[in-house]
């Protein structure tokens, strides 16, 4: 395949792109607000995304916690999600093929995600006998979670590609606004959120199979 994206960067967030992660984090999530006694509603989850698990447990539990007790709840929450996964990973369709495309259009990749590096490695492993990304920025790296541009900014400094010549492929709001505020174009996922929530990405398509590298070409 011709070299069409040379020089170019896409992007790409974790959950709800490149791993069908919305049930295992629900659960994850349900089964630790149980733990609390805290019945956690689906669309009390569906309000959290995008950001970091710091942030969530504060809009869930309250806030006032100690950052140890934070920081507790928060590792818990994330190995319980990693039990439901591991394994079997479930990697969102039409990834694979995406990123053997896009590997062989000449685009350097990356992720960015808020989520743990424990986490994003079991993703990663799960794809490794598809493409090895150029760079990963994980939730240990930054210090302000989506909204917050930082990930994006990081992550397209670590490919070595100006934001203008990048691109995010996202799924939540928050993702699509940090995307915005760090100056990279940005094509939301529909998922579980309605065209209408998603209005600041550049487009919008319904499933990452939807894409192709040519997707990515346009000025």
């Amino acid at each position: 395949m011709e070299q069409m994206l040379s020089g170019r960067g896409v992007i790409f967030d974790m959950d709800g792109v490149l791993v069908d992660s919305y049930q295992p984090h629900f659960e994850s999530w349900r089964l630790l607000g149980r733990e609390h006694g805290r019945d956690i509603s689906e669309a009390e989850f569906a309000a959290t995304f995008g950001r970091t698990s710091r942030d969530i447990i504060e809009l869930l539990f309250g806030a006032g916690r100690s950052a140890a007790e934070i920081r507790q709840m928060d590792e818990r929450k994330e190995a319980l999600y990693r039990d439901l996964i591991r394994g079997r990973v479930p990697i969102m369709g039409g990834a694979r093929e995406l990123l053997k495309e896009l590997r062989t259009a000449g685009a350097r990749l990356a992720v960015g995600s808020s989520g743990p590096v424990e986490n994003v490695e079991l993703v990663l492993e799960a794809l490794r006998d598809v493409v090895a990304f150029d760079a990963v920025v994980t939730g240990a790296d930054v210090s302000r979670g989506k909204p917050d541009p930082q990930v994006f900014q990081l992550a397209a400094q670590r490919i070595g590609i100006a934001p203008g010549r990048c691109v995010v492929v996202e799924d939540a709001p928050a993702g699509v606004e940090a995307a915005r505020r760090a100056g990279i174009r940005v094509v939301a996922i529909r998922s579980a959120h309605t065209a209408g929530q998603l209005d600041g990405a550049d487009w919008v398509v319904d499933r990452l199979g939807n894409l192709t590298a040519a997707s990515f070409a346009a000025e």
